[in-house]
């Protein structure tokens, strides 16, 4: 495997354990999954759940390394407008939950500390 196939593997492997990080961590807070890594042509959405009546479209950012930025800070403009196409697809395909409150939070998962530092931002944008 060459040096940049591992560095891939790496960090897709840390992208999954944030996931499940982050699903756990929503789920021990009350919240129930709707699915996960919901894909289609305008992008993904990480995880979905169900905060009471409320469709929650989660992001889930992780880094190793915070000396440059946090995992909740990455998430920029046009990341943001990603997200939220999509989760209009995940409405539109699945119309029963298009007259529910929906919102956008974001999980940052900082690995450079043990055990990992889970930072939920609720209605992020």
């Amino acid at each position: 495997m060459t040096k940049s196939a591992k560095v891939r593997y790496a960090r897709h492997t840390r992208g999954e354990a944030a996931e499940k990080i982050a699903e756990n961590y929503l789920s021990d807070n009350g919240l129930r999954l709707v699915t996960k890594n919901f894909h289609c042509k305008a992008g993904e959405i990480d995880l979905i759940f169900w905060d009471q009546n409320c469709l929650v479209f989660t992001e889930v950012r992780a880094r190793t390394n915070t000396h440059f930025a946090y995992p909740v800070e990455t998430i920029d403009y046009h990341k943001q407008k990603k997200i939220i196409l999509t989760a209009e697809f995940f409405l539109l395909r699945f119309a029963q939950c298009a007259n529910h409150a929906c919102r956008f939070d974001v999980i940052g998962v900082d690995f450079s500390t043990a055990p990992p530092r889970i930072e939920w931002i609720k209605d992020a944008f």
